[in-house]
């Protein structure tokens, strides 16, 4: 009995050694199927590569087949390259005598390096196909790819062949300064709404100088890379209302992968850092996506960062945190932090109004809003907090406190919520979170639902079924909510003004 294991295994053996790629094949004869018909590559930037995107090819006959040729219709010049079962061919663009076993799949993976000047001028469309055989058995599938072009910010190769740096708290970080008079692209420290913009490394505003971003400007961060504003220089962000959603005068900060798949993935690029001794920021119609901090906020001059009908989202560690900063908030909406959506720490000055702060990230440790007037560490340094006010917001999150209140007894503690919708589920033990006081909180409401539209989208509009629906103090009322939208009196909270849901 026991020989017939060993008889089991010599015949498997037998089996897999026939399954070798010198058996007999036919020719295929152009019924192959395919996972999709036109493989679409998003948005690439002019001689940035694509993502790497998958066809898969099916032999659904029962004979194993061999493809004569698999090639692009552009052959060897074309801007596509593609590896057929892991084999490069010719140049990654030609294939012969490919094999495809009977009811079996193959995994064709593309990717592309287009230039502008390869694009149609009409509508900035690069295509080409992939051809399967050819004469009567010919099948393609069609290719793809919309090509940008942009104005592209990096650090410089140096004399000594390292790359520039900037430093910065003894710290020496890839990047470089923005030059008024650069040969190749002019004014960098005025960026245009005429190409969209991709940074590598940290672009820095030089000392005493003012960076300005106009409506419609678009800046795009590779991994690793962000804006630094250091001491004496100044941020003017000039966004204006869109008309559509398709946001075109207001200016966006996002990662530089354009993929569908990177569309909400947080910590892609580093952040815009406002650094201490930095003066006279204003922040009007802003987006920022996927960064790990949106804003990074230093204490500073005491002149007042103010930041207006602005957005951020999807931050893995902050939305804004500030540090001893000062602050003027108006219709701000933030969802999604890995820490929290606004953090106010080692004291400041702020003043928020009608705005929305909410934090869905899958995280027991994270808050929404947290207020600190101290420095951590084995020594905490304790910073007045001269005031922390909030009028006509929400406050809302997944978890049940989305309010973090964080006070060292070493320097004042001042903070007030007036006409605010909150979630929190603190008792009246702790005295900060002692809702009866209305010292600290007037006329909150707590724990009722606002209703979001879509979280997970980011819409955080809400209808006339929302808690927060006509709750707000006409003193604190801002005529026009984010969008641009006159508000009701009495006005809804939070950053936006009630309309139907679409159906």
């Amino acid at each position: 009995m026991r020989f017939f294991p060993l008889l089991f295994i010599f015949g498997m053996l037998l089996s897999i050694s026939s399954c070798r790629s010198d058996f007999s094949t036919v020719p295929s004869s152009g019924k192959l199927g395919f996972s999709q018909d036109t493989v679409f590559l998003d948005t690439v930037f002019s001689t940035i590569s694509s993502g790497t995107y998958l066809l898969k090819v099916y032999n659904q006959s029962k004979n194993d087949i061999h493809i004569p040729k698999i090639q692009f219709s552009k052959g060897l010049n074309s801007k596509y390259r593609m590896t057929v079962d892991g084999m490069q061919g010719d140049n990654n663009r030609v294939f012969n005598n490919v094999v495809l076993l009977a009811r079996d799949s193959m995994y064709v993976f593309i990717e592309t390096t287009p230039n502008i000047a390869d694009a149609n001028p009409d509508d900035f469309l690069y295509t080409d196909n992939i051809e399967f055989d050819s004469g009567t058995n010919l099948q393609k599938v069609a290719l793809l790819t919309l090509v940008k072009d942009a104005v592209f910010l990096y650090p410089k190769r140096l004399s000594n062949g390292n790359k520039e740096t900037v430093t910065f708290d003894d710290t020496a970080l890839s990047g470089f300064y923005l030059d008024e008079n650069d040969i190749v692209n002019g004014n960098e420290l005025h960026f245009t709404n005429q190409k969209p913009y991709v940074i590598y490394g940290y672009a820095t505003v030089p000392e005493g100088k003012t960076v300005t971003f106009d409506a419609g400007a678009r800046i795009y961060f590779h991994s690793d890379s962000g804006l630094i504003v250091p001491q004496s220089a100044s941020l003017q962000c000039n966004g204006k209302a869109s008309e559509t959603s398709k946001q075109e005068n207001e200016i966006v900060f996002e990662g530089d992968r354009l993929e569908a798949g990177y569309a909400d993935i947080p910590g892609q690029w580093s952040t815009i850092w406002l650094r201490n001794g930095s003066t006279n920021h204003s922040i009007n119609h802003v987006t920022i996506k996927n960064a790990t901090i949106g804003l990074r906020i230093d204490n500073h001059d005491e002149s007042t960062v103010s930041i207006k009908n602005s957005q951020i989202y999807n931050t893995s560690n902050y939305g804004i945190l500030a540090q001893n900063a000062h602050i003027i908030g108006e219709n701000i909406v933030i969802n999604t932090a890995g820490q929290a959506a606004l953090a106010c720490t080692y004291g400041g000055n702020y003043k928020f109004t009608h705005c929305t702060f909410a934090n869905y990230w899958n995280n027991p440790n994270q808050s929404t809003v947290t207020i600190s007037n101290y420095k951590p560490g084995l020594n905490p340094v304790a910073s007045v907090l001269t005031q922390a006010t909030f009028n006509n917001c929400i406050i809302y999150g997944s978890y049940s406190n989305a309010l973090y209140l964080d006070k060292n007894n070493e320097a004042s503690f001042n903070y007030q919520f007036n006409n605010c919708l909150l979630k929190s589920e603190s008792d009246n033990s702790n005295p900060l979170y002692n809702f009866d006081d209305k010292m600290h909180y007037n006329a909150v409401i707590l724990n009722q639902s606002p209703r979001f539209f879509d979280i997970a989208k980011n819409k955080l509009n809400i209808d006339n079924t929302s808690a927060a629906f006509a709750k707000g103090n006409p003193n604190y009322l801002i005529p026009l909510d984010i969008n641009g939208k006159s508000r009701t009196s009495p006005p809804d909270l939070g950053a936006y003004q009630n309309m139907p849901f679409p159906k």
